[in-house]
């Protein structure tokens, strides 16, 4: 079978999309997106996303990460098919709605002559769970707060800087840390000041990856429910892959970022 498909990035978190309202969703995803996002032997991605249609809202959205665990939400994803649905010409609309296994998310599509410049996401509301929770592992000793943005996150706070870590020892025991059931994405964040905060990150199912969506959504939170930052005003927050303006509300969180077409390929599996 051939598979058109078409990859895309947001701040460098690069997924492998196919557009499933137009041609088949392609079988079996999880193996799928094992096989597709290896970099050295497929096609290299984080993972795969599907473009689908809803009966609930306009469009629906299901991704897999890189190990082939499907995933709740993913902001920078939700991102780019905001980008592909109305620069591709399956809406015109500029508020588009998506269906995800975490809810409904709100989409409204910054346009700049013609096509989709940037997208400003409203993740929904954050549950804060641990503040200033202890983790310890063979690795060190942290200070965690725990954030549900649909996804779990571990935000974990630190004066070293965050470039420096050796983040491929440290990321995947806490990820699969015994206080995590369903693993956990973990966030490390150096403070550059309230409104400005540098964060990597360790994503659950996938390994270190360039941006993470709902991990600075995460981080905005935490610093909020830590008093590091304020609420309903625009932080910034800088990942590998470039910047994310984040505002928590106090209620919901907002998220703005670009999205950007890769390329178009086709692939025989």
């Amino acid at each position: 079978m051939r598979l058109h498909f078409t990859k895309m990035q947001g701040l460098g978190n690069d997924y492998i999309y196919f557009d499933c309202i137009r041609r088949p969703a392609p079988s079996d995803p999880e193996r799928l997106s094992i096989t597709l996002s290896d970099r050295h032997f497929g096609i290299g991605g984080d993972g795969i996303v599907m473009i689908m249609p809803s009966d609930h809202a306009d469009f629906r959205m299901r991704m897999f990460n890189a190990d082939g665990s499907e995933g709740a939400m993913c902001g920078n994803a939700s991102r780019c098919i905001a980008k592909y649905v109305y620069d591709r010409g399956l809406t015109d609309k500029k508020t588009v709605t998506l269906e995800t296994l975490s809810g409904i998310k709100t989409l409204d599509i910054h346009t700049k002559s013609g096509v989709a410049e940037s997208v400003t996401v409203d993740m929904g509301s954050p549950e804060v769970g641990v503040v200033k929770g202890n983790i310890s592992t063979l690795h060190g000793n942290y200070t965690y707060t725990f954030v549900d943005m649909g996804n779990p996150h571990c935000v974990i706070f630190t004066n070293e800087p965050v470039d420096s870590l050796e983040l491929e020892k440290i990321g995947r025991p806490l990820e699969t840390h015994e206080l995590f059931p369903y693993r956990a994405n973990i966030e490390f964040v150096n403070i550059i000041d309230d409104k400005n905060l540098r964060m990597r990150v360790w994503e659950r199912g996938s390994g270190e990856t360039l941006a993470c969506g709902t991990g600075a959504c995460a981080v905005v939170t935490a610093a909020a429910a830590n008093g590091i930052s304020p609420v309903n005003e625009d932080i910034s927050v800088h990942l590998k892959g470039g910047v994310l303006t984040i505002r928590y509300t106090g209620e919901n969180v907002l998220m703005t970022g670009a999205a950007e077409f890769s390329f178009d390929g086709e692939i025989e599996v």
